[in-house]
């Protein structure tokens, strides 16, 4: 089709290009094109290993020409893979070449992404080895920060966050052992979801420290980050780490965790990062949700451990013997870090003495956490390049006092963007969760994101790169109806979405579960009305699914008595003032009803008339689980 660059914006999201596809406006050869432009423009910023080429990216485009859109909910959605996944469309290096191999499968991430449609672009530049905070770290150059090219972009995900933030991908994987997902968030003011451990596989991923290491995601808002997480969320029988950990829709907790002495800041920026803070502080202290100051001693007692205990020898284990045989090949901080992990004080009696203390750690962390989120700043400060070369251990030191500590303590955590602390200078804030209460923390994330003050951010970004060329169990807050973001309302509230508060527009949530789900043909009613993707989830086990005897097929909803069953659908937030207009469109035998979901909560959705059900030409189609999984057989 030839689509104007131009007319493509610099941040690509996932709602706006499946508008575009479902439009006609463009296609994903033609958003290969314009990404294929950007990387040739920022080649001297060091983002790629591997980068994307025609060639490499042909035989997925031809994929999607025979894949059905509404089958697949990242249908032509390209990504980008840090360069310790395996993908095989080129070698994994984990940015040493010495150590390059090319995989015979991907890693399990990658298949599931592939698998939802989305589109693999190549491999992105990092710390070698995922050792380092920084982006400096690596023999194929120092990637440079998205907005200001002399800053240390972070690490060690370095390319993976610069490729999103400079438009080359939608979203991009990382990993995160001691916080390389969420320090490049905050520095090139991106959204970065660290999962709990195991939520998500990490067979085909080079160790960091194994028991620790998380893939993660980065991308320009939540929602696009939380539909990553429902395309590879769950568990691997082939990968030893993964475990079950559903995530329940977004809901508030019921206590926001603040540290009760200041955060220490550092580096050139100290001051300016400080008033970042304190202004946040002020922002989440006004959400609504009762605050809690906290002693956050544990957490850094828990963060010394990480490079100043026995865990530092599980990276020796994991890499010490390529190291020994190729020692010319090792960046020279790299390969110090990673040969004090050989240190004799790491013994086995030293090992357990560290795992105790954990231990007891964990404990007191998931006391002080239940249904409760800790909001701490991403990072205290950071540094040019220049000044890194200079300190390369400790700078890259200070880049994880607030991040360390996460995965020793079984936490999850959102890195969010809170703002700048200066021209260029993006400040994040990172909010985290015990393991099973990712829906505390996405529902915080979104309140806060909401109250985005002025949305002064985002057009001061956009102008400096320009310029640069578990269901109800987890004892939430239910985010009450009139609630500026109406995540998850009680089920006896009398109406879904009641008059705005402070000016944000009333909304409702919707349950739709056929043709207006993702990659169906009348998503783009739901986008018209302004109705933005939610979950996706299960209904309660009381509902049978017919296929009706109408062009094109679709599904109706039917409440029985007896022999229901759970049903995936999705839930959708809507403008209240747009619900009356889209519900006059639906036509009989389908309505707008109350649908009740697994968790007991009731929200307006999509029902059908019981008589449908002896219309000629109906099937019962319950078995298949819903409409989605109907049509991916």
């Amino acid at each position: 089709m030839g689509f104007i660059s131009a007319s493509f914006p610099r941040e690509l999201t996932i709602p706006w290009l499946r508008e575009g596809y479902l439009s006609g406006a463009f296609t994903p050869a033609d958003v290969v094109g314009e990404i294929l432009r950007r990387v040739g423009e920022d080649r001297g910023m060091n983002i790629w290993i591997a980068p994307p080429s025609p060639e490499s990216v042909a035989p997925y485009l031809e994929r999607l020409r025979d894949a059905d859109p509404a089958v697949m909910p990242l249908w032509g959605i390209p990504f980008a893979i840090k360069d310790n996944i395996d993908w095989t469309g080129a070698e994994t290096t984990a940015g040493c070449p010495a150590y390059a191999y090319r995989p015979d499968e991907n890693a399990a991430v990658v298949e599931r992404l592939i698998a939802a449609g989305a589109l693999p672009l190549g491999k992105t530049n990092l710390d070698q080895f995922a050792t380092g905070l920084v982006g400096t770290r690596s023999p194929y150059g120092e990637t440079h920060n998205a907005l200001r090219p002399e800053l240390i972009s972070g690490g060690s995900s370095s390319g993976s966050a610069v490729a999103v933030a400079r438009g080359h991908a939608v979203f991009a994987l990382g990993t995160d052992t001691a916080g390389s997902g969420r320090v490049p968030a905050a520095l090139n003011n991106l959204v970065g979801y660290k999962p709990s451990l195991g939520a998500w596989p990490v067979r085909g991923v080079v160790p960091a420290c194994a028991s620790l290491d998380c893939v993660s995601v980065f991308a320009h808002t939540l929602e696009d980050a939380l539909a990553v997480d429902g395309a590879v969320r769950g568990p691997d029988a082939r990968d030893p780490w993964s475990r079950p950990l559903p995530r329940a829709a977004a809901r508030l907790p019921r206590r926001l965790c603040l540290p009760d002495q200041p955060p220490a800041f550092y580096g050139p920026f100290a001051e300016a990062y400080r008033a970042a803070w304190e202004q946040a502080l002020r922002r989440l202290e006004a959400l609504g949700v009762p605050v809690e100051y906290v002693d956050a001693g544990l957490f850094a007692e828990a963060a010394s451990l990480l490079y100043g205990g026995p865990w530092v020898a599980e990276r020796w284990a994991a890499l010490g013997g390529f190291v020994e045989a190729h020692a010319e090949a090792v960046f020279p901080v790299t390969g110090q870090v990673l040969r004090s992990g050989a240190d004799s004080r790491y013994t086995a009696a030293a090992l357990f003495t560290a795992k105790h203390r954990l231990q007891a750690l964990k404990l007191e962390a998931r006391r002080l956490l239940a249904n409760a989120v800790l909001a701490l700043p991403t990072c205290g400060g950071t540094w040019t390049r220049q000044q890194l070369r200079a300190n390369p251990v400790g700078a890259n030191s200070d880049m994880g006092r607030y991040t360390n500590h996460c995965n020793l303590l079984d936490l999850c955590a959102a890195a969010i963007p809170a703002g700048f602390a200066g021209n260029g200078l993006p400040f994040g804030i990172t909010l985290f969760g015990t393991a099973e209460q990712e829906a505390l923390v996405c529902g915080l994330a979104k309140l806060f994101l909401s109250e985005n003050p002025g949305g002064a951010a985002m057009p001061l970004k956009e102008a400096v790169i320009s310029a640069n060329g578990q269901g109800g169990s987890d004892g939430g807050q239910e985010i009450s109806a009139n609630h500026p973001v109406a995540l998850r309302a009680p089920a006896s509230t009398a109406t879904e979405a009641a008059s705005p508060k402070n000016g944000v527009e009333a909304t409702t949530r919707v349950a739709v579960c056929g043709l207006h789900m993702r990659g169906f043909p009348l998503e783009r009613q739901m986008q018209k009305h302004g109705a933005v993707f939610l979950e996706e989830t299960v209904t309660a086990p009381v509902y049978r699914m017919i296929k009706l005897p109408a062009d094109p097929a679709k599904p109706g909803l039917i409440r029985v008595s007896r022999g229901g069953a759970s049903l995936r659908l999705e839930v959708w937030e809507m403008p209240l003032r747009e619900f009356g207009a889209f519900a006059a469109q639906i036509p009989a035998p389908l309505g707008i009803g109350k649908v009740e979901l697994e968790d007991g909560t009731a929200v307006p959705g999509f029902i059908c008339e019981a008589y449908a059900s002896d219309a000629a030409g109906t099937e019962d189609i319950t078995s298949s689980g819903g409409w989605r999984q109907l049509r991916q057989r």
